[in-house]
Parts: structure tokens; sequence; C-alpha cells
């Protein structure tokens, strides 16, 4: 058994980019906890349209998704088919014949935010123009068309500095006119967690994610623990501001099991990671919307500290993450890798107390909440005694007892 445990605060003191500016401050307001949406590309691709993303507004909306936190509409690839004779980004005609002023209009209208797609390279990954050459003009664009957020990819970037490729369009953002978040999507290739803050909103962290508990892909794909084992150890770059990017999340399309599932928004939530759904919003089962609109769990991932869990007890197939939140209250998640169930008999004052005392929360005695129960299920005086299934969690939360 390995523990792991360092003082709070430390996301501070790691931190080696510039000097905030006033400007690079307020663009850092703009995300104060990870954002929460919608992304077309896992369950769509290319199959984006002005009817789709309406349709999903409207599902967002009437499936509880708005009313748990949900906000960001986001087309990702294959909205664009070209420039004009001055340079400017052409919407696909066709699949979005009303213009995205008009789409814009639509989704602000249900109270919630549009995100577009573009790409630091010459064409996107799927052959559309990029924004290289055209980052400020495009910003202005967006800005024009009312667009609340940008996804920046990192395909044919000809061999780009990723820091400067970014920054370019992070500057262009700031001038634009309108406050949009931006999300550095370069698949932590240039390792964006030490120079992203001030630049972008949110990095990206590893390839692309596939629907699969486990598993990397010849092309770059991964699965949730691949992408949970890369996060473990960049909890000090993550705050108000500045989020480690775990990717989408694939909770609805079908790969995987209900505790899969419930372990991947879990440790999404725990780990401060942006919830950008990537199902389809208009035909999800009850499970489904269970699983994406679990305020208790979401209250986790969007708490004001902005803390990112760690990984503080690893036993190889067992592991326990902490994470402080406001209010001097913790959450902690059992998650089991294996293939069997965990006969979980935890003995909060002999292990987690340690993690407690490490971020200074000095209470001795806590009520343990489950979180998906929805029931307090004891205290920290007791043991805890639970089945957690194979690949599954038991997330909690603990309070101070009054």
């Amino acid at each position: 058994m390995c523990i792991f445990f360092s003082a709070v605060g430390t996301h501070a003191q790691m931190y080696h980019g510039p000097a905030m500016t006033a400007k690079d401050s307020l663009f850092l307001s703009m995300a104060a906890t990870p954002p929460m949406g919608w992304n077309s590309w896992n369950k769509f691709g290319c199959n984006v349209s002005e009817t789709l993303l309406k349709e999903m507004a409207d599902a967002m909306c009437h499936s509880g998704m708005k009313e748990a936190g949900y906000e960001y509409i986001v087309i990702d690839d294959c909205w664009q088919v070209g420039r004009d004779e001055n340079g400017n980004i052409v919407v696909d005609p066709e699949r979005f014949p009303s213009g995205m002023k008009d789409l814009a209009d639509y989704i602000h209208a249900r109270g919630l935010r549009l995100g577009i797609y573009s790409c630091a390279g010459s064409h996107t990954c799927q052959g559309r123009p990029g924004s290289r050459g055209y980052q400020f003009q495009d910003a202005r664009q967006y800005a024009e068309w009312g667009v609340d957020y940008l996804k920046y990819d990192w395909c044919s970037n000809q061999g780009q500095n990723a820091r400067a490729a970014y920054k370019t369009m992070s500057d262009a953002l700031k001038e634009c006119g309108r406050p949009i978040v931006f999300s550095i999507c370069e698949w932590g290739e240039n390792k964006p967690w030490e120079w992203g803050k001030g630049i972008g909103h949110l990095w990206r962290v590893t390839p692309d994610i596939r629907d699969v508990y486990r598993g990397i892909f010849d092309w770059g794909g991964v699965g949730v623990l691949e992408i949970i084992d890369v996060m473990a150890d960049l909890y000090p770059y993550a705050g108000p501001g500045h989020w480690n990017d775990a990717e989408m999340l694939e909770v609805g399309n079908g790969g995987m099991t209900r505790d899969e599932y419930i372990t991947h928004f879990s440790m999404w939530c725990m780990l401060a990671a942006p919830l950008m759904s990537g199902n389809d919003l208009r035909s999800m089962d009850k499970e489904t919307i269970e699983i994406l609109t679990n305020k208790e769990a979401i209250a986790v991932n969007q708490d004001p500290l902005g803390n990112q869990a760690r990984r503080f007890m690893d036993m190889g197939e067992y592991e326990i993450w902490a994470k402080e939140l406001d209010g001097g209250e913790a959450a902690v998640c059992f998650m089991n890798r294996s293939e069997n169930i965990w006969k979980l008999n935890h003995d909060w004052l002999k292990n987690t107390m340690y993690f407690l005392r490490a971020v200074n929360m000095r209470t001795t005695e806590y009520t343990v909440r489950d979180l998906w129960k929805h029931k307090e299920i004891g205290t920290t005086r007791e043991k805890l005694l639970t089945d957690v299934p194979p690949h599954g969690v038991v997330m909690v939360r603990l309070t101070p007892k009054k």
C-alpha cells in the first residue's frame, strides 16, 4: 500500500508561467468553475447541422441538464467549408442555412451558450480551413456571431510552437470584444498544464477519449482509466480559471456498463474536469439522465475552491481519491479497477484522516453521505463497510459533524 499527500495550495506554488496581468486576471475569471455543456463530436462526428444543435439545446433544457448546470452547446469540426474573398470563414450553407448568428440567438434565447471549433493549423482535423494566419479575423467573426466558447485543435500544425500558437489565438480572443472561453486541445503533447494558465481556460491532457473503460488504440485514442492515470499527477495545475481537461464524457453512448459510466462521471467530478457530455441528448434513457444530472456529484465538480482530487492511497487495483471542498468539507472516492467486488472495510481514523490533516481539516468527526445513494451512511468514527462493484466506485462527501 502506498499513501500520497501534500500540502494544500501547491497549484499556486508550482505554476511557473508569466506574471498575471489585469487582462489575464479578467480572462481567468471567465471559467471560475469547470465548464459544463455538450459537444457534438463523440456521437455525431462531422454530421452536424443547425437543426441538430437547436434540438440539442431544447433537449438540454427539457432533460434537466440545464437545471443541473450544463450551459454550453458546442459545435465541433465540419461546420466550416472555406473562406470568402476577404478571408472570412464561411459556414456550410446547406447544413447551417440560417447562419451562425441565428443559431447563437436561438441558443441564447434558451439561457444557454454557443461553442464553436477551429484549429491552430492550416486545416482542421477533418480537412476544413483552420485559423492559422486568420486568428484575429476569426476571433472578431466569432464575437459578431455571439460565440461564447472556442475549442481549438492541433491538427496540421506544421511544426509550430504550441505555446506561441495558442497564445496568438488567446490574444485574439482577448481583443475581440466578447468574453469567449478558450479550450486548448493539443492532446497534452506539449505539457500545456505548464504554460496554459492565462492563455486558455482548459487544456486537454491526452489523445481523444474512446467509449471504453480501459484501452489504448493504435491511432492514439484512450480509455477512461488511461485518462485518470494521466490526470493523477496534474492536480497542482488546476484551479479557478485554469482546468486540466480530461476530455468529453462518453456517458450514454453504449460502450460501457452502468457502473463504468458512474466511475467515469464520478472521477471527472473528483478531478475538477470540464463536464462536456458527448451523447444524443434527445434520446437519453433514465439511467443516463440520472448519471449526467447527479447534482450531488456535480456539486463536487463545481466546488468554488477548484481543487483537483488526489490519489492519496494506491493499493494496486484499489484506489482512494480525496478532494478538499469549500466549508471544511471533503469528497472521497473509492475506485475499484478490478474484475471482482471490493469488500471495503475502511477505517477513517487510520487512513483518510492522514489526508484530512494534510489539507488542514482538523475536525475529528464527519458525517458520511453516499452521493449515488443520496443518503447519509454513517460517520467517520465508524468503519465504512460496503461493496464497491467491479470497475465501480463509492463516492462520498464528508461534512463536519455538529
